[in-house]
């Protein structure tokens, strides 16, 4: 038997199989998703708080944990160990950030992939498998509008990207199942997001540092989450 081309071969064969699996790997990172004990302490407390604020310094995996909880939302796959809120269809989502490039760089990057690179979109948060769909904003580079992503149900979900600096005007008229803020929004925009959600009864989630200090939407949180859980609101 000739094994001069054998092995080569072989190689090669084995060459294209890793990369095939890291491929699948990168273009389903929800799967092996497993939050640290103040990430599942945030998710958890969906269950049962419609407000709920992830506020810790920087590196802390904050955004991770928005951009990972949204992705289950928008395509409804909830892991084994998952005890927070569930939507058993598809529905409506806003992700925000400060600015349209801000967002690119943080939220639509976790979620969709990175932005200059349009083969990695399909390898953030939201699996590849499940994007339908890519809109892209008319001005700025690498800038995602919408993304639309199919729903275990057999419906689908749409993802818009929205901004602060776009000011509370841009914020009204939607009804959607969740906002998800990352960064600290003003508070006039932040009701608005809230006001969004509550003709179904969904959510909002924060997740930033408080680089403003003792802000009237920090000390929404600080002052009522505690004594009363009957407000809605969870801090972290």
């Amino acid at each position: 038997m000739n094994s001069s081309g054998y092995l080569p071969r072989l190689r090669r064969r084995a060459l294209i199989l890793a990369r095939e699996l890291k491929r699948r790997r990168d273009r389903n990172r929800l799967s092996r998703y497993r939050p640290y004990t103040r990430q599942r302490e945030f998710h958890d407390a969906g269950a049962v708080h419609r407000e709920r604020l992830f506020m810790a310094g920087n590196q802390l995996g904050k955004t991770v944990a928005g951009s990972f909880e949204l992705a289950m939302h928008l395509t409804g796959r909830y892991p084994s160990w998952w005890r927070g809120r569930r939507f058993a269809e598809g529905g409506r989502y806003w992700a925000a950030g400060e600015t349209r490039v801000s967002t690119r760089d943080t939220v639509q990057k976790l979620l969709v992939g990175e932005p200059e690179r349009s083969a990695a979109w399909g390898c953030g948060a939201i699996p590849g498998e499940a994007i339908l769909g890519i809109h892209r904003a008319s001005s700025g580079a690498n800038i995602l509008d919408a993304v639309s992503v199919a729903h275990v149900s057999g419906g689908a979900s749409t993802l818009l990207f929205k901004t602060y600096e776009q000011g509370r005007a841009k914020w009204q008229g939607d009804t959607l199942n969740a906002v998800w803020f990352d960064e600290e929004p003003p508070v006039d925009i932040y009701v608005e997001g809230l006001t969004r959600t509550n003709a179904t009864e969904g959510m909002v989630m924060l997740t930033f540092t408080p680089l403003k200090g003792m802000s009237e939407v920090v000390r929404m949180f600080l002052d009522e989450a505690s004594p009363n859980a009957d407000q809605g609101k969870e801090t972290r």
